[in-house]
């Protein structure tokens, strides 16, 4: 089975695609990974991440891996562990018009799909449910509010978990330099050529602003029980 979950920046994807893959058993794809070790990889060599050409170069020659750490799930480029390192403002700010290079799109969907034919797995990101997965069996397009969004983030930062920590703040200032930055990715997102976000159109809609965690991966799991 193939479990697809689509939806903006912050939206609590990746926290819930854990959690189905943990307590499933299945497979996690984080796309969302993906695209930013090649965003990273650019950095680091020096790259612009507006340079499409090179960027598409990036995306063809480097290995991305996912493997299991004391911390939970790790990403692997060419052999190192990039976990921590493509998690920061500046990678925040180069994934956007490096995942709209169509030609970089294609290099990562390919891993996707080879990842995907090996077995049950769920997978997270922007364009699953339409391009990725389009026969995936259970479609969900996740979203919240910006500013429920702009907090999580900021507390993701702090090494914290808002999903799972209901009295978690953060610097009010940070939390508005991250939500002016969720704002101008989902414009840009939502408007790229190359895979845009949107929701596929036999998608689930759900609302995580004022979910648990454990309420939104009861009711995707709930959709695979469905499905099966």
């Amino acid at each position: 089975m193939k479990v697809a979950i689509d939806g903006p920046a912050g939206s609590g994807k990746s926290t819930v695609a854990h959690a189905i893959a943990k307590r499933c058993g299945i497979t996690l794809l984080d796309t969302g990974a993906m695209y930013r070790s090649v965003a990273l990889t650019c950095l680091e060599r020096g790259i612009d991440p507006n340079d499409a050409t090179a960027a598409a170069e990036v995306a063809r020659s480097i290995t991305i891996e996912f493997g299991q750490g004391e911390q939970g799930q790790t990403v692997i480029v060419d052999g190192r562990d990039v976990t921590t390192a493509i998690r920061t403002p500046e990678v925040d700010v180069a994934v956007s018009p490096v995942s709209a290079v169509p030609a970089v799109r294609e290099a990562m969907v390919a891993q996707q799909r080879a990842i995907g034919a090996q077995g049950d797995v769920v997978a997270e990101g922007r364009d699953i449910g339409t391009v990725v997965f389009p026969d995936a069996e259970v479609k969900v397009y996740l979203t919240a509010d910006p500013a429920a969004r702009a907090l999580r983030r900021a507390v993701q930062r702090d090494g914290r978990d808002a999903a799972t920590d209901a009295n978690a703040t953060a610097d009010a200032e940070s939390v508005m330099s991250i939500l002016e930055d969720l704002l101008r990715r989902d414009a840009y997102d939502s408007n790229r050529e190359a895979s845009p976000l949107r929701p596929a159109e036999d998608a689930v809609h759900i609302d995580s602003s004022d979910k648990t965690v454990d309420e939104v991966v009861d009711a995707i799991i709930a959709l695979m029980e469905q499905a099966s």
